[in-house]
């Protein structure tokens, strides 16, 4: 396979899927600079990973594992650089009218809060049982057992029906 057939490969996987560097950044990093940085970073470890892909597996559960080891990577060494300090984000604090109700802004803030809260791994896990993966995928990706991510989910359902209801 020639050089332009393979970065056509890729391009095409990349758009076809473009939602998982999407979901994964804006999970991982709060601000739009940091967003589209975080992005950034994801598609470059995307494409030098890119000839370990096994096309026998999933393109979308491969994507995931290595967009949540960049974004994960990326948080354990902001939260070294930036223990106290918290970004002003100007699309947070805009004052003009929204479409939403300031009740669906308010549970949105509330489960962002939630989600900011969490740890790396149970974020991820949080992430990928929102977009409705399997266990077994959410297993793969995360590099745990099925049983684990059951066991988790629950502990994790639980801690966030207590934290959302304490608010």
């Amino acid at each position: 396979m020639d050089r332009h057939t393979i970065d056509a490969n890729f391009e095409a996987k990349l758009q076809a899927h473009a939602g998982i560097v999407r979901k994964v950044a804006g999970s991982y990093a709060w601000s739009p600079h940091d967003r589209d940085d975080l992005m950034q970073d994801i598609v470059a470890a995307l494409w030098q990973a890119w000839p370990t892909y096994d096309i026998n597996r999933p393109f979308s559960t491969w994507m995931y594992r290595v967009a949540l080891n960049v974004a994960i990577s990326n948080v354990r060494g902001e939260t070294r650089r930036r223990r106290h300090h918290i970004a002003y984000d100007p699309d947070l604090h805009d004052c003009e009218a929204s479409t939403q109700s300031h009740e669906d802004d308010e549970h949105l803030a509330l489960l962002q809060r939630a989600m900011q809260s969490l740890d790396p791994m149970n974020r991820a896990l949080l992430m990928l049982y929102l977009d409705e993966r399997s266990h077994r995928e959410i297993a793969e990706v995360l590099g745990i057992s099925e049983s684990n991510v059951g066991t988790k989910l629950t502990r994790l359902k639980d801690r966030l029906r207590t934290t959302l209801a304490a608010a």
